[in-house]
Parts: C-alpha cells; structure tokens; sequence
C-alpha cells in the first residue's frame, strides 16, 4: 500500500476554505477535492503488510505522547510553478514535532522515503497542469484566515494514483490515532 501520516481539518474547516476557493477556482489547474484537503506529517511510499502492521504500532505510541492542537489555515503560496497550498498556523511546534516523529516511525522501519527537509505545514489546493504562472492565484488568498480548529489526531492514509502521471489521487483513512487528552 502506498501511505502517508496526516493531520486531516473537521468537514467545516474544509467547507470553509471550500467556498473561499470558489472566488478563484478554474479550469487551468488540477484542484485537490475537499475530501482529499490534509496536512502531509510524513510520506512512506509503498509499504508491506507487515512493515504497516510495524508503522501503526509506532505512529500509534507518538500521537499517545501527544496533545491536541489548536491549528488555522491561512494565507496561501507556491511551491515553484508546480504547487499551490495555503498555510497552517496555531500550534506549528508541536505539529512539527509530531511530524518529525511520524518520519522517525517510517526510518525505523525501513521505510524512509522522505528526503531531508525543513517540515512546513501546509494544505495541497492545487497543482498545475503545464508550467502555469500560480502567483495571481497565491496573491487572491494570501489574506484567506480560516476559523480555529482542534486536531485530536493523527491519521494513517492509503493513496492510490489515478488516470496516470497528473492524475487525481484517491485517498483512504487507514485508521486514526487518538492524541493523550489534554
């Protein structure tokens, strides 16, 4: 399976960067649907039966050290030409230490597969189809503040690739990984 640990925004988060996105929303990019809207902790690629059974068992234990976060999506950039997203804020250090934690499960494993980088939390909006200019598109939401939200969990996510390179990918919850109460 291929996987990835997420922190995924209740419904009304989404529905409310949802319909801010209706104000620039066209046909030139490829735009993540609502139901696919996550914050990526950590990508592990494909992943066997018995090295998932593994990561559950260690994502599990890290989100239990955890406690909730108070997170708000706002503002928006690029990634190059390629990626549109809109930012996170709220309790990013802990968001980040989890995220560093969710990597760590997949090393220890044997299933490493992201490169060393600096861990920005953000949301995937859209991706360009061509070599699409993505700045009017950051410009028209770099003002975008969503309403506060709690994450409580953290989530373990299959993705299968559709219609080939570019296409939309479809995504499952796994199961869920409950953080200590506060």
């Amino acid at each position: 399976m291929r996987l990835f640990a997420a922190i995924v925004p209740p419904v009304e988060v989404v529905g409310h960067l949802d319909e801010a996105l209706r104000a620039v929303r066209d046909d030139d990019l490829n735009w993540t649907l609502p139901t696919a809207m996550h914050i990526t902790l950590a990508f592990y690629g494909e992943v066997g039966e018995k090295a998932t059974a593994d990561l559950t068992t260690r994502l599990a234990r890290a989100a239990g050290r955890r406690t909730k976060m108070e997170l708000r999506i706002t503002g928006a950039g690029r990634f190059g030409r390629a990626v549109l997203w809109v930012g996170v804020q709220g309790d990013t250090e802990p968001l980040r230490g989890l995220a560093l934690s969710a990597v760590a499960a997949g090393r220890r494993i044997g299933v490493d597969r992201e490169p060393a980088r600096t861990f920005r939390p953000h949301i995937t909006i859209a991706r360009a189809r061509q070599n699409d200019d993505l700045r009017p598109y950051a410009a028209a939401l770099e003002g975008y503040a969503g309403p506060a939200w709690y994450a409580e969990e953290m989530a373990l996510v299959r993705s299968q690739l559709r219609g080939g390179p570019g296409g939309r990918a479809r995504y499952e919850r796994i199961t869920s990984f409950p953080f200590a109460s506060a």
